[in-house]
């Protein structure tokens, strides 16, 4: 197989970003984050060759303290949901008779005295697939969207986050998973802005980046099976993959994970609530450091509250013209009273329980 050059890698990259397409469809992967490492050797194995099937998508390995249940593109919301309601019933026998327990945090809870506590840390997430948008300009362009994505993921971050803990200890983060990552500027091409990042990013299990591997003796440069393995570990906060990937919410308690899929699809696919989004992240836009203030600070820091607040309510307006179920809208407006309204996010709660008295 021929080696890739950086420039080869670049045009690869770029030309295959996006699929043009008009919003609609929604689709969605939830991480489960187990109370130990053990998952099973077959499921393992599975990790990037073949991923086992679920009543409507699939179950993947992505650790040993990690599986994702991923669901296909749906015609709309309530859809996509109902069949990932589904499917993340199924693995649940599975994991019970490995003795593997499902947590209600996006990052372990274990305590550092306990057997094992020295097993690998992990964190989990929620990400939303939708349609990249027209090759155009204009409310259904895949531009505007890309950048409407970016505007906001700090204020969905800061309000999903869900992660204040490692070994049972508050880290002074309320989400350790955004604290690991970084969201970079975008810029109005996005598919040049897609081949940098990948380029730019860390090979997994190397300290050089897949560009400084392209650049490499031509012995030793990667190839097409070597970018797709990168590709498959390389997880931003926003990505391309020929859809949209929006990976900024962390794993919910019980059936919270519904509202950031929902959320999300509504300020990006319902025009009134993604114009509304956009006015309201508007006073965010030359913040400095406003990536780590989401995740350390979350909707305690006064602008993304604000923020988080107007684009929460337009979110809940949209979803009704989204045709989106009551019980759905119910649902994302009692999560906006508990925590939006509140300047709070689930993990507040984690926190109030890890430094109660009892806890000391």
């Amino acid at each position: 197989m021929m080696p890739l050059t950086e420039r080869a890698a670049e045009i690869l990259l770029a030309g295959s970003a996006f699929a043009p397409a008009r919003p609609g469809f929604v689709g969605a992967a939830v991480d489960l984050l187990l109370s130990q490492p053990g998952l099973p050797g077959s499921l393992t194995g599975s990790l990037v060759e073949e991923r086992p099937r679920l009543r409507h998508g699939y179950l993947t390995a992505r650790s040993p303290r990690v599986a994702v249940v991923s669901g296909p593109p749906s015609p709309g919301i309530d859809a996509a949901l109902a069949r990932l309601t589904d499917d993340l019933a199924l693995p649940l026998p599975l994991f019970g008779g490995h003795g593997l327990a499902i947590l209600e945090e996006a990052s372990d809870t274990v305590d550092p005295a306990a057997p094992g506590a020295s097993a690998a840390w992990a964190t989990a997430g929620v990400r939303v697939a939708l349609e990249a948008g027209l090759d155009e300009d204009g409310l259904l362009g895949l531009r505007r969207r890309w950048a409407l994505a970016h505007a906001l993921a700090p204020v969905l971050a800061a309000a999903f986050a869900n992660s204040p803990l490692r070994h049972g200890r508050p880290t002074g983060w309320r989400s350790n998973r955004q604290a690991l990552r970084r969201l970079p500027p975008c810029t109005a091409d996005p598919r040049a802005d897609w081949a940098a990042r990948v380029l730019d990013a860390p090979v997994a299990r190397t300290s050089r980046t897949f560009r400084e591997w392209t650049r490499s003796a031509s012995g030793h440069r990667p190839g097409l099976a070597g970018l797709g393995r990168h590709l498959r570990t390389f997880r931003p906060p926003i990505a391309a993959r020929r859809h949209l990937e929006i990976d900024v919410a962390d794993r919910q308690p019980g059936a919270g994970w519904r509202i950031p899929i929902a959320v999300t699809a509504a300020l990006m696919d319902d025009p009134t609530a993604a114009a509304r989004g956009l006015t309201a992240v508007e006073p965010l836009r030359t913040t400095p450091g406003l990536w780590e203030r989401a995740s350390r600070d979350a909707l305690t820091d006064p602008l993304l509250g604000v923020a988080a607040r107007s684009c929460f309510v337009a979110a809940y307006e949209g979803l009704a013209r989204l045709g989106a179920e009551r019980e759905l809208r119910d649902a994302v407006a009692t999560f906006i009273e508990r925590y939006v309204m509140r300047g709070r996010c689930p993990a507040d709660d984690i926190l109030d329980r890890a430094t109660a008295p009892h806890h000391r």
